[in-house]
Protein backbone atom coordinates (compact mmCIF):
# COMPACT_ATOMS: atom_id res chain seq x y z
CA UNK A 1 0.00 0.00 0.00
CA UNK A 2 3.06 2.38 1.31
CA UNK A 3 4.60 1.77 -2.59
CA UNK A 4 1.84 2.30 -4.30
CA UNK A 5 1.21 5.66 -2.56
CA UNK A 6 4.50 6.62 -2.95
CA UNK A 7 4.10 5.89 -6.79
CA UNK A 8 0.62 7.74 -7.12
CA UNK A 9 2.12 10.66 -5.57
CA UNK A 10 5.58 10.98 -8.06
CA UNK A 11 3.05 10.57 -11.01
CA UNK A 12 0.96 13.18 -9.97
CA UNK A 13 3.93 15.24 -9.20
CA UNK A 14 5.03 14.32 -12.98
CA UNK A 15 1.63 15.59 -14.60
CA UNK A 16 1.41 18.34 -12.40
CA UNK A 17 5.22 19.40 -13.71
CA UNK A 18 4.21 18.13 -17.11
CA UNK A 19 1.01 20.61 -17.37
CA UNK A 20 3.06 23.85 -16.04
CA UNK A 21 4.98 23.53 -19.52
CA UNK A 22 2.29 22.00 -22.29
CA UNK A 23 0.18 25.17 -22.45
CA UNK A 24 2.86 27.92 -21.37
CA UNK A 25 1.04 28.55 -18.03
CA UNK A 26 1.12 32.36 -16.39
CA UNK A 27 1.89 32.55 -13.00
CA UNK A 28 -0.43 35.34 -11.47
CA UNK A 29 -1.93 36.63 -7.70
CA UNK A 30 -5.42 37.54 -8.79
CA UNK A 31 -6.31 39.55 -5.43
CA UNK A 32 -3.87 41.18 -2.70
CA UNK A 33 -3.81 39.48 0.05
CA UNK A 34 -5.70 41.59 2.62
CA UNK A 35 -4.84 40.68 6.40
CA UNK A 36 -5.84 37.40 6.15
CA UNK A 37 -3.54 36.90 3.48
CA UNK A 38 -4.21 34.93 0.98
CA UNK A 39 -1.29 35.18 -1.44
CA UNK A 40 -1.20 31.91 -2.94
CA UNK A 41 0.59 32.34 -6.43
CA UNK A 42 -1.78 30.82 -9.30
CA UNK A 43 -1.42 28.96 -12.50
CA UNK A 44 -3.50 30.27 -15.22
CA UNK A 45 -3.38 28.97 -18.92
CA UNK A 46 -3.60 31.51 -21.86
CA UNK A 47 -6.18 29.35 -23.39
CA UNK A 48 -8.57 31.02 -20.65
CA UNK A 49 -9.08 34.63 -20.07
CA UNK A 50 -10.95 36.65 -17.62
CA UNK A 51 -12.85 38.52 -20.40
CA UNK A 52 -14.13 35.30 -22.06
CA UNK A 53 -15.90 34.13 -18.76
CA UNK A 54 -17.10 37.03 -17.65
CA UNK A 55 -18.71 37.47 -21.27
CA UNK A 56 -20.09 33.75 -20.85
CA UNK A 57 -21.33 34.27 -17.34
CA UNK A 58 -23.00 37.42 -18.36
CA UNK A 59 -24.85 35.33 -21.28
CA UNK A 60 -25.36 32.50 -18.73
CA UNK A 61 -26.46 35.19 -15.85
CA UNK A 62 -29.01 36.89 -18.30
CA UNK A 63 -30.39 33.72 -19.60
CA UNK A 64 -30.72 31.98 -16.30
CA UNK A 65 -32.81 35.53 -14.87
CA UNK A 66 -35.14 35.40 -18.05
CA UNK A 67 -36.28 31.50 -17.36
CA UNK A 68 -36.51 32.32 -13.18
CA UNK A 69 -38.82 35.58 -14.41
CA UNK A 70 -41.39 33.42 -16.84
CA UNK A 71 -41.52 30.84 -14.15
CA UNK A 72 -42.35 33.51 -11.46
CA UNK A 73 -39.60 32.93 -9.24
CA UNK A 74 -37.38 35.61 -9.97
CA UNK A 75 -37.00 37.94 -6.40
CA UNK A 76 -40.36 36.89 -5.54
CA UNK A 77 -40.00 38.55 -1.61
CA UNK A 78 -39.45 42.26 -2.32
CA UNK A 79 -38.76 42.95 1.16
CA UNK A 80 -36.66 39.80 0.89
CA UNK A 81 -34.88 40.73 -2.13
CA UNK A 82 -33.83 44.12 -0.80
CA UNK A 83 -32.49 42.87 2.29
CA UNK A 84 -30.05 41.23 0.40
CA UNK A 85 -28.73 43.50 -2.13
CA UNK A 86 -28.60 45.52 1.27
CA UNK A 87 -26.30 43.55 2.35
CA UNK A 88 -24.23 43.10 -0.78
CA UNK A 89 -24.53 46.66 -1.27
CA UNK A 90 -22.17 47.01 2.11
CA UNK A 91 -19.91 43.93 1.03
CA UNK A 92 -19.18 45.23 -2.41
CA UNK A 93 -17.26 48.19 -1.37
CA UNK A 94 -15.04 46.04 0.14
CA UNK A 95 -13.80 43.96 -2.67
CA UNK A 96 -11.56 47.02 -3.37
CA UNK A 97 -9.18 45.69 -0.54
CA UNK A 98 -8.44 42.22 -2.20
CA UNK A 99 -8.64 43.63 -6.33
CA UNK A 100 -9.60 47.14 -6.94
CA UNK A 101 -11.32 47.11 -10.46
CA UNK A 102 -13.57 45.08 -8.76
CA UNK A 103 -15.42 47.84 -8.20
CA UNK A 104 -15.96 48.48 -11.98
CA UNK A 105 -17.51 45.47 -12.66
CA UNK A 106 -21.20 45.13 -13.08
CA UNK A 107 -22.55 43.62 -9.98
CA UNK A 108 -25.48 42.26 -10.17
CA UNK A 109 -27.84 40.53 -6.99
CA UNK A 110 -30.92 38.74 -7.51
CA UNK A 111 -32.92 36.05 -5.03
CA UNK A 112 -34.18 33.07 -6.82
CA UNK A 113 -37.38 31.16 -4.99
CA UNK A 114 -35.83 27.52 -5.01
CA UNK A 115 -36.09 25.20 -2.27
CA UNK A 116 -32.01 24.27 -2.65
CA UNK A 117 -30.09 25.31 0.13
CA UNK A 118 -27.21 27.20 -2.46
CA UNK A 119 -25.89 30.81 -3.43
CA UNK A 120 -23.31 31.54 -6.30
CA UNK A 121 -21.44 34.24 -7.76
CA UNK A 122 -20.14 34.67 -11.11
CA UNK A 123 -17.21 35.92 -12.56
CA UNK A 124 -17.90 39.68 -12.73
CA UNK A 125 -19.88 39.84 -10.09
CA UNK A 126 -23.37 38.16 -10.88
CA UNK A 127 -24.64 37.23 -7.68
CA UNK A 128 -27.76 34.35 -7.10
CA UNK A 129 -28.86 33.82 -3.49
CA UNK A 130 -31.74 30.72 -2.95
CA UNK A 131 -34.54 31.09 -0.76
CA UNK A 132 -34.15 27.67 0.36
CA UNK A 133 -31.07 28.52 1.94
CA UNK A 134 -32.13 31.63 3.81
CA UNK A 135 -35.43 30.55 5.00
CA UNK A 136 -33.92 26.66 5.62
CA UNK A 137 -31.02 27.94 7.73
CA UNK A 138 -32.93 30.68 9.37
CA UNK A 139 -30.26 33.35 8.45
CA UNK A 140 -29.60 36.41 10.50
CA UNK A 141 -27.63 39.15 8.27
CA UNK A 142 -24.54 38.33 9.36
CA UNK A 143 -24.70 34.71 8.18
CA UNK A 144 -26.47 36.08 4.61
CA UNK A 145 -23.08 38.21 5.09
CA UNK A 146 -20.56 35.28 5.31
CA UNK A 147 -22.51 33.39 2.81
CA UNK A 148 -22.29 36.14 0.06
CA UNK A 149 -18.53 37.25 0.96
CA UNK A 150 -17.21 33.64 0.24
CA UNK A 151 -19.47 33.53 -3.15
CA UNK A 152 -17.86 37.10 -3.82
CA UNK A 153 -14.01 35.79 -3.02
CA UNK A 154 -14.63 33.02 -5.43
CA UNK A 155 -14.97 35.35 -8.00
CA UNK A 156 -12.38 37.88 -6.62
CA UNK A 157 -9.47 34.87 -6.76
CA UNK A 158 -10.97 33.76 -10.65
CA UNK A 159 -11.00 30.40 -8.95
CA UNK A 160 -13.68 29.26 -12.22
CA UNK A 161 -10.57 30.38 -14.33
CA UNK A 162 -8.16 28.89 -11.86
CA UNK A 163 -10.16 25.66 -12.48
CA UNK A 164 -10.61 26.17 -16.29
CA UNK A 165 -6.92 26.49 -16.69
CA UNK A 166 -6.10 23.18 -14.75
CA UNK A 167 -8.85 21.03 -16.50
CA UNK A 168 -7.81 22.09 -19.52
CA UNK A 169 -4.13 21.71 -19.45
CA UNK A 170 -4.74 18.11 -17.92
CA UNK A 171 -6.48 17.29 -21.24
CA UNK A 172 -3.88 18.63 -23.55
CA UNK A 173 -1.59 16.44 -21.01
CA UNK A 174 -3.80 13.25 -21.63
CA UNK A 175 -3.66 14.13 -25.33
CA UNK A 176 -0.20 14.10 -25.46
CA UNK A 177 0.17 10.93 -22.98
CA UNK A 178 -1.99 9.13 -26.00
CA UNK A 179 0.39 10.67 -28.68
CA UNK A 180 2.88 9.17 -26.63
CA UNK A 181 2.20 5.66 -27.04
CA UNK A 182 0.33 5.44 -23.42
CA UNK A 183 -2.19 3.04 -22.89
CA UNK A 184 -5.82 3.75 -22.01
CA UNK A 185 -5.12 2.10 -18.76
CA UNK A 186 -2.10 4.16 -18.27
CA UNK A 187 -4.26 7.50 -19.51
CA UNK A 188 -7.22 6.62 -16.80
CA UNK A 189 -4.72 6.20 -13.90
CA UNK A 190 -3.00 9.70 -14.82
CA UNK A 191 -6.92 11.17 -14.69
CA UNK A 192 -7.67 9.33 -11.55
CA UNK A 193 -4.34 10.63 -10.04
CA UNK A 194 -4.91 14.26 -11.22
CA UNK A 195 -7.99 14.48 -9.56
CA UNK A 196 -7.05 13.37 -6.62
CA UNK A 197 -3.44 15.18 -6.51
CA UNK A 198 -4.07 17.61 -7.89
CA UNK A 199 -7.81 18.66 -8.62
CA UNK A 200 -9.72 17.69 -5.58
CA UNK A 201 -7.22 19.50 -2.93
CA UNK A 202 -7.44 22.48 -5.21
CA UNK A 203 -10.82 22.96 -5.12
CA UNK A 204 -10.44 22.25 -1.27
CA UNK A 205 -7.48 25.23 -1.03
CA UNK A 206 -10.55 27.67 -2.67
CA UNK A 207 -13.29 26.79 -0.48
CA UNK A 208 -11.26 27.79 2.09
CA UNK A 209 -9.44 31.12 0.47
CA UNK A 210 -13.15 32.00 -0.16
CA UNK A 211 -13.77 31.12 3.39
CA UNK A 212 -11.05 33.63 5.04
CA UNK A 213 -11.83 36.52 2.02
CA UNK A 214 -15.07 35.95 2.81
CA UNK A 215 -15.23 36.70 6.34
CA UNK A 216 -12.92 39.87 5.90
CA UNK A 217 -15.28 41.14 3.29
CA UNK A 218 -18.34 40.30 6.29
CA UNK A 219 -16.28 42.40 8.82
CA UNK A 220 -14.84 45.42 6.87
CA UNK A 221 -18.56 45.88 5.94
CA UNK A 222 -20.06 45.69 9.65
CA UNK A 223 -21.05 42.36 9.73
CA UNK A 224 -19.89 39.96 12.80
CA UNK A 225 -17.45 37.43 11.36
CA UNK A 226 -18.08 35.08 13.80
CA UNK A 227 -21.12 34.54 12.30
CA UNK A 228 -19.41 32.22 9.51
CA UNK A 229 -19.00 29.35 12.26
CA UNK A 230 -22.42 29.58 13.03
CA UNK A 231 -23.49 29.00 9.65
CA UNK A 232 -21.70 26.12 9.64
CA UNK A 233 -22.93 24.56 12.22
CA UNK A 234 -26.40 25.00 10.79
CA UNK A 235 -25.43 23.41 7.51
CA UNK A 236 -23.41 20.56 9.18
CA UNK A 237 -27.23 19.73 11.06
CA UNK A 238 -28.88 19.35 7.64
CA UNK A 239 -27.02 15.94 7.67
CA UNK A 240 -26.78 13.68 4.45
CA UNK A 241 -23.78 11.16 3.99
CA UNK A 242 -20.78 12.80 2.96
CA UNK A 243 -17.49 11.56 1.33
CA UNK A 244 -14.21 11.50 3.43
CA UNK A 245 -12.37 14.92 3.26
CA UNK A 246 -9.73 13.62 0.79
CA UNK A 247 -12.32 12.51 -1.84
CA UNK A 248 -14.42 16.07 -1.62
CA UNK A 249 -14.18 18.98 -3.28
CA UNK A 250 -14.97 21.11 -0.26
CA UNK A 251 -12.93 20.66 2.98
CA UNK A 252 -15.75 19.19 6.08
CA UNK A 253 -17.61 21.18 8.26
CA UNK A 254 -15.27 20.34 11.32
CA UNK A 255 -12.32 21.77 9.31
CA UNK A 256 -13.90 25.02 7.92
CA UNK A 257 -14.94 25.92 11.60
CA UNK A 258 -11.79 25.20 13.22
CA UNK A 259 -10.18 27.71 10.35
CA UNK A 260 -12.77 30.09 10.61
CA UNK A 261 -12.46 30.43 14.70
CA UNK A 262 -9.13 31.68 13.75
CA UNK A 263 -9.69 33.71 10.74
CA UNK A 264 -12.76 35.35 12.52
CA UNK A 265 -10.50 36.08 15.12
CA UNK A 266 -7.94 37.59 13.21
CA UNK A 267 -10.57 39.90 11.41
CA UNK A 268 -12.49 40.75 14.85
CA UNK A 269 -10.46 44.34 15.04
CA UNK A 270 -11.87 45.41 11.58
CA UNK A 271 -15.02 44.45 12.35
CA UNK A 272 -14.98 46.38 15.71
CA UNK A 273 -13.56 49.39 13.82
CA UNK A 274 -16.35 49.53 11.24
CA UNK A 275 -18.85 49.39 14.19
CA UNK A 276 -17.24 52.54 15.68
CA UNK A 277 -17.60 54.23 12.13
Amino acid sequence: MLLILKNAAFLTSLLAASLLFVGGCQTVNTTQGGLVGVNRTQIMSPLVSSQQLEQQATLTYSSLLTKETQKGDLNPDPAQTARVRRIASRLIPQTAVFRPDALKWNWQVNVIRSDEVNAWCMPGGKIAIYTGIITQLKLSDDEIAAIMGHEIAHALREHAREQASEQSLAQIGMVGAVLAGAGQNTVNTAGQLYQLGIGLPHSRTHETEADRIGVELAARAGYDPRAAIGMWQKMAQLGGSKPPEFLSTHPSAATRMADLQVYAAKVMPLYQQSKRN
